[in-house]
């Protein structure tokens, strides 16, 4: 059971996803993140079998959560309350690897120069991902903009499931998808905004382009604090300094 926030919170009940099945496969065992709450595994299961029909061995699953969630030591601000799991972008080469290969093997990136899909994206991400966020249990997606733009643009059909997927930083080597919460005593985030999203997405390449200038150090900080935060996409103000959302990807996530 899911308690607290996805970034400050902890899980009772939380299953092993196991390290290996028919089609997925756990990576990075000597970490003990591929636990999570029994929707998360149910659904993880669920999408590595439609991923085969796409053309895919299956899926390579990255961190999940701990065995009793809570914050982690390095990697992740959420994945605390066994909901959030990264999927990597890698097509599996084979469903057989060992737990030394596992810890080796990296996954690819679909994102080239942060502006354009590299020659690694394909459709079979993009039948992926929709599928992902065409799940009920889905309430957010995280990936690179360039990936959201790619499907923006590429999408013919439905697009109501675009809303769910959000553009961020250092989403380019895996997705992470977040499932709503399951109980009370489990704390959602507020809606995605209305919308597709995609001029927002395409908003975060227009700025890693042309970043915009930084706003006055100080401004609309309460007094003494030296820290406010943009509000454009992809820009992030801390005192003084600028820097990209990437260094405050664990403020979102």
């Amino acid at each position: 059971m899911p308690v607290g926030s996805y970034a400050r919170g902890c899980g009772a009940g939380m299953v092993q996803l196991l390290e290996t099945g028919p089609s997925w496969q756990a990576m990075r065992l000597s970490r003990n993140r591929n636990w999570g709450n029994p929707q998360l595994v149910d659904f993880l299961i669920g999408l590595s079998q439609q991923a085969t029909r796409y053309g895919w061995a299956g899926l390579y699953i990255g961190d999940m959560s701990q065995p009793l969630g809570g914050p982690m030591v390095t990697g992740h601000a959420s994945h605390q309350i066994g909901l959030d799991a990264d999927i990597w972008m890698l097509p599996p080469s084979s469903l057989r690897l060992s737990p030394a290969q596992r810890e080796s093997i990296s996954s690819q990136s679909v994102v080239r120069g942060g502006v354009a899909p590299s020659g690694l994206w394909s459709a079979a991400h993009h039948q992926i991902i929709r599928a992902a966020a065409s799940d009920p249990r889905v309430a957010r997606i995280f990936v690179d903009p360039v990936a959201k733009v790619a499907m923006c643009q590429a999408e013919r059909g439905n697009r109501a499931y675009l809303r769910k997927i959000r553009p961020i930083n250092n989403h380019d080597y895996h997705f992470h998808v977040r499932l709503a919460c399951t109980n009370a005593g489990c704390q959602d985030q507020d809606p995605p905004p209305p919308g597709d999203g995609c001029a927002e997405a395409q908003q975060w390449i227009a700025n890693r382009i042309n970043p915009p200038p930084a706003p006055p150090p100080f401004c609309g900080s309460p007094a003494g604090t030296g820290t406010t935060t943009a509000t454009t996409p992809g820009i992030v103000a801390v005192g003084t300094a600028v820097t990209t959302a990437a260094a405050s990807t664990s403020l979102i996530l």
